[in-house]
C-alpha cells in the first residue's frame, strides 16, 4: 500500500467512541478536577477511576506502550489519531493512561530499570497508582545539559546528589523523580551527565516552591512546576539508570516520543480553538452583518485552517515515519520540525480566536489568554523552539553537497551551456536543414 488517508474501520469505531467519550465525560472535568495528577484528591479519584476502567475495558489503556509492557502496540499513527482527540481535555491523557511525563519516564524504567525498580515503580506507574517527575532543567541553564551544576558523586555503594532543578513538573504529586546530573565533568560535553531514580521522600529532597503558569493564581497554590533542591541526597548505586555518563542517550529514549506526543495533543487543542472561532464568526453581528462576512475575519479563518491542516498532516507523516523506521534517530529532523512548528501554529490560531471574540476573548470567561500562554509553554517544553530549528537546519543541510565551482551549480549560463552540449547534435541537425 502506498498512500491512504483513511483509518481501518475497526479502529475508526474506536476513534468515534473516544471522541464521544471525551466530549461527554471528560471535557466537563476541566471545571471539576484541580489536577489529574493529585492522587490524594478524593473527588478526582471518585470520578477518574471509573472512567479509566471504561477505557481499560475497551482495551484503549496506555496505547503508547508495546505488548511487552501491556499495551496494544498500535504504533504512532494510531496514537496520533487518538491523541488529537485527547488533546481537547486536560484530564483525558490521565484517563487513557498516556499522561506526560509518566509516559516518557516509564520508557526509561522499562529500558534501564532493575527488576526490583520495575516492580516497585514501573508497574504502579503504568496503572496510574503513582505519579512521577522528570527533573532535568536548572535555574541557571535551562535545558542545556552542558551547563548543568547539579552533581552526583559516588560514595561506596551510594551516590550523593547535590544541586537545584527548575520546573520539575508534578514533583509535588510524585512518588519518584528521574534526575539528570553531572557525574563525569572531565568527559566530553555530552558524556558528563547521568540519570538517576530518586524516590521523592528521600532525605534531602526539598521542594523550594511550586511555580504556576502566568494565567494561574498564585494564591490558589496549584502551581505544579517545582523548584527542587537536592542536598546530600543519597541513593543506592543501582539507582543509576543506564550507563554512567550516558544520561544524554537515556534522555533521548523519552524525549523523541514526548515531543511528537505533545504535537499530537496540540493538534487537537488547536482544532477545538478553531471551532470556537468559526462558531463566533457565524453567530456575532457587527456593523450590520455577521463577522463571517468581513473579509479580514475570513482571512483569519482561512489562514488558521491552512496552518492547522498543514500542521496536522506534518504530525501524521512524522508519526508514520516513526512507525516505518522504528528508530527515533532517523526521524530527528521531522520531530524537531514538528516541535518547532507547533508553538507558532498554536499561538497564531489562539490569538486570532481571541481577536474575533473581542473583549470577551481577553476575559477569563473564555480560554484564549490561557491558550496563548500555553503556546509559549509548548515552545519551551522538551527543548526551546530555537534549538529545534537549529537541529532542522543541520539535518537538512546534511543531505546536500557543496559546489566547488566559482558559481553555483544552478548558475544559468552554466546550465545553458550544459543543455547546449547535451542536445548539440539535435540543434546542429536542425541548423543544417534551415
Amino acid at each position: 500500500m502506498a498512500w491512504d488517508f483513511e483509518t481501518d474501520p475497526e479502529f475508526q469505531e474506536q476513534l468515534e467512541w473516544i471522541d464521544e467519550f471525551v466530549r461527554e465525560e471528560i471535557e466537563p472535568l476541566d471545571f471539576i478536577i484541580t489536577s489529574p495528577y493529585d492522587l490524594t484528591d478524593p473527588v478526582r479519584n471518585d470520578i477518574i477511576k471509573p472512567l479509566q476502567a471504561q477505557v481499560q475495558e475497551r482495551e484503549l489503556w496506555a496505547c503508547h506502550l508495546g505488548p511487552e509492557l501491556g499495551g496494544p502496540g498500535y504504533g504512532q499513527v494510531k496514537l496520533a489519531l487518538m491523541n488529537e482527540i485527547l488533546g481537547r481535555a486536560r484530564c483525558a491523557s490521565t484517563i487513557f493512561g498516556t499522561q506526560a511525563p509518566d509516559t516518557g519516564n516509564s520508557e526509561i524504567l522499562a529500558h534501564f530499570g532493575t527488576p526490583e525498580q520495575k516492580e516497585e515503580f514501573l508497574e504502579p506507574l503504568l496503572r496510574n497508582e503513582i505519579v512521577s517527575c522528570y527533573s532535568m532543567t536548572e535555574p541557571q541553564g535551562g535545558a542545556d545539559p552542558k551547563v548543568f551544576q547539579t552533581t552526583a558523586t559516588q560514595d561506596g555503594d551510594e551516590w550523593v546528589i547535590n544541586g537545584e532543578k527548575w520546573f520539575s513538573s508534578n514533583a509535588r504529586y510524585s512518588t519518584f523523580l528521574i534526575v539528570m546530573v553531572v557525574t563525569d565533568p572531565d568527559n566530553p560535553p555530552y558524556q558528563q551527565q547521568s540519570m538517576f531514580l530518586v524516590p521523592t521522600n528521600t532525605p534531602g529532597v526539598e521542594i523550594v516552591r511550586n511555580v504556576g503558569l502566568g494565567y494561574e493564581s498564585e494564591s490558589d497554590d496549584h502551581g505544579s512546576h517545582a523548584y527542587v533542591r537536592y542536598e546530600n541526597v543519597r541513593v543506592p548505586k543501582e539507582n543509576l539508570l543506564g550507563p554512567r555518563g550516558g544520561g544524554f542517550v537515556v534522555a533521548q529514549t523519552r524525549l523523541g516520543g514526548g515531543r511528537i506526543h505533545h504535537a499530537m495533543r496540540t493538534s487537537g487543542r488547536v482544532q477545538r480553538i478553531f471551532d470556537m472561532m468559526c462558531e463566533r464568526a457565524i453567530s456575532r453581528t457587527t456593523q450590520g452583518e455577521l463577522l463571517s462576512r468581513k473579509q479580514m475575519v475570513q482571512e483569519m479563518i482561512a489562514d488558521s485552517w491552512l496552518e492547522m491542516e498543514m500542521f496536522r498532516l506534518f504530525v501524521l507523516r512524522t508519526a508514520w515515519r516513526i512507525d516505518k523506521y522504528q528508530d527515533y534517530k532517523k526521524v530527528r529532523k521531522d520531530i524537531s520540525g514538528v516541535k518547532a512548528a507547533m508553538p507558532g501554529v498554536y499561538r497564531n490560531i489562539a490569538t486570532r480566536a481571541l481577536q474575533i471574540h473581542g473583549s470577551l476573548g481577553v476575559s477569563w470567561e473564555m480560554p484564549f489568554t490561557k491558550e496563548v500562554m500555553e503556546s509559549f509553554h509548548m515552545g519551551l517544553a522538551d527543548g526551546p523552539t530555537e534549538v529545534h530549528k537549529v537541529q532542522v537546519a543541520r539535518r537538512v543541510l546534511d543531505d546536500y553537497v557543496p559546489c566547488d565551482d566559482l558559481f553555483p551549480s544552478a548558475h544559468l549560463p552554466k546550465k545553458r551551456a550544459e543543455a547546449l552540449t547535451k542536445y548539440a547534435d539535435v540543434l546542429e541537425r536542425h541548423l543544417e536543414t534551415q
